[in-house]
C-alpha cells in the first residue's frame, strides 16, 4: 500500500513595487497570492491538490489516482487506502463501479479536469458504510464565455497506445455548461504465473499465461447548471462511456506429484471480444442560504451498465495415464450483463443555535436490479452448466445525522450515527439456487481534535464500518479463466464488519505522526478449491480475529522560495493473524506480519525561470490481503517534465514510467490443504509524450460546498 505525503504547508508568492522619490518611499502596490500546498493533512482526510500540478499533463484520472498519497492499486485493479478497500466518489457522488469496471471508467476522464483528490480516512456518517473514501473533485470553471482544452497523448509500453480528449466550458450569467469527451486506443500486456502446492497428495502445479488486450474507448459527459436566483440552483449531469475490447492469451500448465512424477499438462489459448456501455444521469437541486449557512442538496439519478462478451477457449490436455492421447476441450462463454441502479439522496446542513455547532442530516434510497446471463458452447468438460441467468436485486435505505462543535476554541468534536438497512434477493433461473436476506446496522462515528497551540494538535477518531460483497462476487456460475483456473462467485458470502481507531499528531503544521488500529472477526477473501481436475478461484467466508496496527510519519517541505516541494512518508505495519490462521487451518501461513512501506514526491516549479516543471514519484509498497501475503515489496516510480508556453496556452509533457524496474506482484495465498503463489508482471512501464492546447480563461473555483461542512470535520 502506498505511504505518502500526508503533510501540507502554505506557500506564498508576493509581488511588490517600491518607488523612491526625493527621500520619500511610496509603496504603490502589494499583491499577495495564496497557493494551496500540494498535500494538505486535515483531521479526517489527506488532500492531494493537483489543479495546477504538472502531474496532470498527459495522464488520465486513473493515472493520477495511482500517485495519490495513501492510495494503492493491486493486481486485480482494486483501489485501496492504507491497505483497506475503499469506496470511490466523484464530486461527492458514489461511483457505481468497482475493480476493472471502475478502472476503465476513470481512464476516460482526462486528468486535466482534476481539482483535487481527497483520501478520507475518517469519513463522517454522511458517507455510506465502508472503510475509507476517495472523493475525486473535478474543476468548476465559471468565467464568462467559452474556454477549455484539447489533449493528445502517445504512450509506449510493451505496445503503443494513444488517447485524445477535450473539455469545453461555457458560462453566461446564471448558466454554466461543461462538455467532456475522449477517445482512447490502448493496448495492455500482462504476464502471470502461479505455483499451486497441495499437501495431501504432495503435488505441485505450475501455470503460466500471457494476455494482450486492445480496447477502444469513446466517452462523453455533460453538466448543465442554472442558478434560479442567489439561493436556488438546478442542474443535470449526463455521462456515457463505452469500451470495445479484443484480447488474446496463451497459457500452459503442468502438474507433478512427489517431486517429479508427471500427472498431466495442458496448453490453452483464449480469444475474447467485449463491449461495455455505461450511461448515468443525475438531476440535482441545491438551496444555499449563504447568510445563515444552510444547505439543502437533493439528487435523483440512475445508472445503467451493460456488458456483452464472447470468450472462446481451446485447451489441449495430456494425462500421464494416456501420454500419446491429446484431449481437446473447446469452450465458449457468452455473457450479457445488464445492471440498473436508481437512487434518491437528500442532505441538509445548518448551524445549530448560537453555540457554534453544526448539524447535518440526510438519507438515501438505493435500488439495484442486476441480471447476468451466462451460456456455454463447445465440447464442454463434465461439471459445467451450459447456461443460467443470475439475478441480484437489492434495496438499501439509509439515514444519518452528524453534529459538530468546537469547545474552548481548542477542542473540535464531531459525533455521528448512521443506520443502514438492506433487503436483497439472489437467484439462478436454471439451477434454482436462491437466497433472500435482510439486515440493518447502526454505525457510530466519533471525532475529537485538540489544539494545544497553533503548532501542535492531536486528533482521535472511532468508527464502526461494514463492507458488503459486490454483486458479481455472489454469482455461482462456473466459467474458465485465461490462466487455466476456473472462477465462480459464492452465494453464501457475508458482509465484513470492522472497528477502527485512528489517531494523528500534528507538529508545526509540517510533521504528522499517525497510528491506526483495526479489528475484525469475520471477512471474505479469495479462496481456491479443487473439484476433480479443476482448480476454482472463489470468494469464501473466513471467521477469525484479525488485529492490524499501523504507524505512519510524514512531512511536506518547500525550498528555494517555494519552488521545490518534497513530500515524504514512511509507515510500519503489523498484522496479527494468529487466530484467523488457526481457526481456518491455514498451515504455514504467517501468524504475525511486519513490514515497512514508503513513498516520496519531488516537484520543482518554473525551473531556470523557463516555465519548466519537473516531478518525480517513488513508492515502495506491500499488499497483504487477508489470507494472501506479499513475498517482496513492489517499487513504482515516475519521472516527468512539462514545458509551458503561456502566450499560446500550450503544454508539452514527457513522462518516464518505471523505467528502472518493471513492477510486479508476488504473493502467496494460504488455503486449507495448500498454498498458491501468484506472480503478475504489469505493463506499467515505458514513456509517453503529450500535447495540451488550452483556450479561453482557465480560471477555476473550488468545486466544494461550504465552510459549514469543511469545519464540521469533513463532508
Amino acid at each position: 500500500m502506498p505511504i505518502a505525503f500526508l503533510a501540507g504547508t502554505f506557500s506564498f508568492a508576493q509581488a511588490g513595487k517600491d518607488t523612491l522619490q526625493s527621500k520619500e518611499k511610496a509603496i504603490e502596490a502589494v499583491t499577495v497570492t495564496v497557493r494551496k500546498p500540494t498535500i494538505e493533512s486535515k483531521v479526517d482526510r489527506t488532500v492531494f491538490n493537483v489543479a495546477n500540478s504538472s502531474v496532470l499533463a498527459g495522464n488520465t484520472t486513473w493515472d493520477v489516482l495511482r500517485m495519490t498519497p495513501l492510495v494503492s492499486i493491486d493486481n486485480n485493479d482494486a483501489i485501496k487506502a492504507e491497505g483497506e478497500t475503499v469506496t470511490v466518489y466523484i464530486n461527492d457522488r458514489k461511483s457505481v463501479f468497482t475493480g476493472k469496471e471502475l478502472k476503465e471508467y476513470l481512464k476516460t476522464i482526462p486528468a486535466d479536469n482534476l481539482m483535487k483528490i481527497e483520501v478520507i480516512t475518517s469519513p463522517s456518517s454522511r458517507y455510506e458504510a465502508t472503510g475509507s473514501v476517495i472523493n475525486i473533485v473535478l474543476k468548476k470553471r465559471d468565467d464568462e464565455g467559452f474556454k477549455g482544452s484539447i489533449t493528445l497523448n502517445n504512450r509506449q509500453n510493451t505496445k503503443n497506445s494513444q488517447y485524445t480528449n477535450f473539455n469545453v466550458n461555457y458560462h453566461k450569467k446564471n448558466f454554466t455548461q461543461t462538455v467532456i469527451g475522449g477517445y482512447g486506443n490502448n493496448i495492455n500486456v500482462q504476464s502471470n504465473s502461479s505455483i499451486q502446492t497441495t499437501y495431501d497428495d504432495n503435488s505441485t502445479t505450475y501455470r503460466d499465461s500471457r494476455t494482450v488486450m486492445e480496447s477502444r474507448s469513446p466517452s462523453l459527459s455533460s453538466t448543465s447548471e442554472f442558478e434560479l436566483n442567489s439561493k436556488n440552483t438546478v442542474g443535470v449531469i449526463l455521462e456515457y462511456y463505452q469500451s470495445n475490447s479484443l484480447s488474446g492469451s496463451e497459457a500452459s500448465g503442468m502438474k507433478n506429484k512427489n517431486g517429479e512424477e508427471f500427472v498431466n499438462s495442458y496448453t490453452q489459448s483464449q480469444n475474447t471480444t467485449s463491449l461495455n456501455r455505461n450511461f448515468g444521469t443525475n438531476l440535482f437541486y441545491k438551496w444555499y442560504d449563504k447568510e445563515k449557512n444552510k444547505i439543502l442538496d437533493v439528487n435523483l439519478g440512475s445508472n445503467y451498465y451493460g456488458n456483452s462478451s464472447d470468450d472462446y477457449f481451446n485447451k489441449n490436455i495430456i494425462e500421464a495415464t494416456t501420454p500419446n492421447l491429446v484431449k481437446n476441450q473447446e469452450i465458449g462463454v457468452l455473457t450479457d450483463t445488464e445492471n440498473r441502479n436508481y437512487y434518491l439522496k437528500v442532505d441538509y446542513t445548518q448551524p445549530l443555535g448560537k453555540s457554534g455547532g453544526n448539524f447535518e442530516v440526510g438519507g438515501k434510497m438505493d435500488f439495484n436490479n442486476n441480471a447476468v446471463p451466462n451460456s456455454l458452447y463447445g465440447n464442454m468438460p463434465a461439471g459445467l452448466s451450459s447456461r443460467d441467468v443470475f439475478h441480484y436485486e437489492d434495496n438499501i435505505n439509509s439515514l444519518y445525522a452528524n453534529y459538530s462543535k468546537t469547545f474552548f476554541k481548542k477542542l473540535e468534536t464531531r459525533i455521528g450515527l448512521r443506520y443502514e438497512h438492506i433487503d436483497y434477493k439472489i437467484r439462478q433461473d436454471v439451477a434454482g439456487t436462491s437466497r433472500k436476506d435482510a439486515y440493518g446496522k447502526l454505525l457510530p462515528n466519533i471525532l475529537l481534535k485538540y489544539s494545544f497551540s497553533d503548532k501542535y494538535d492531536l486528533s482521535l477518531t472511532y468508527s464502526k464500518n461494514i463492507w458488503r460483497p459486490w454483486y458479481s462476487e455472489f454469482n455461482p456460475f462456473l466459467i474458465p479463466n485465461s490462466d487455466g483456473f476456473y472462477t465462480r462467485g459464492n452465494i453464501s458470502l457475508e458482509p465484513n464488519p470492522s472497528d477502527r481507531l485512528y489517531m494523528k499528531l500534528g507538529i508545526l503544521k509540517k510533521y504528522f505522526i499517525s497510528g491506526r488500529y483495526m479489528f475484525t472477526d469475520q471477512d471474505y477473501w479469495t479462496n481456491y478449491v479443487t473439484e476433480g481436475d479443476k482448480t476454482i478461484s472463489q470468494e469464501s467466508n473466513f471467521a477469525g480475529k484479525v488485529h492490524k496496527y499501523y504507524v505512519f510519519a510524514n512531512t511536506n517541505q518547500t525550498f528555494f522560495k517555494n519552488k521545490f516541494t518534497v513530500n515524504l512518508g514512511i509507515g510500519w505495519y503489523y498484522i496479527d493473524n494468529s487466530d484467523f490462521n488457526r481457526r481456518n487451518e491455514l498451515e504455514k501461513a504467517k501468524d504475525y506480519i511486519s513490514y515497512l512501506s514508503a513513498s516520496t514526491n519531488l516537484s520543482y516549479t518554473n525551473l531556470f525561470n523557463k516555465n519548466i516543471n519537473i516531478s518525480a514519484w517513488v513508492e515502495v509498497s506491500n499488499q497483504n490481503n487477508g489470507n494472501s501475503t506479499t513475498n517482496k515489496p513492489n517499487i513504482f516510480h515516475n519521472i516527468s517534465a512539462t514545458k509551458i508556453f503561456p502566450k499560446s496556452q500550450m503544454e508539452v509533457s514527457l513522462q518516464l514510467m518505471n523505467i528502472f524496474q518493471r513492477p510486479n506482484y508476488d504473493a502467496t495465498t494460504y488455503v486449507q490443504g495448500g498454498t498458491f503463489r501468484n506472480t503478475s508482471k504489469w505493463d506499467w512501464y515505458g514513456a509517453s509524450i503529450s500535447f495540451v492546447k488550452r483556450f479561453g480563461n482557465q480560471k477555476v473555483k473550488e468545486n466544494t460546498k461550504t465552510d459549514v461542512e469543511k469545519n464540521g470535520g469533513g463532508k
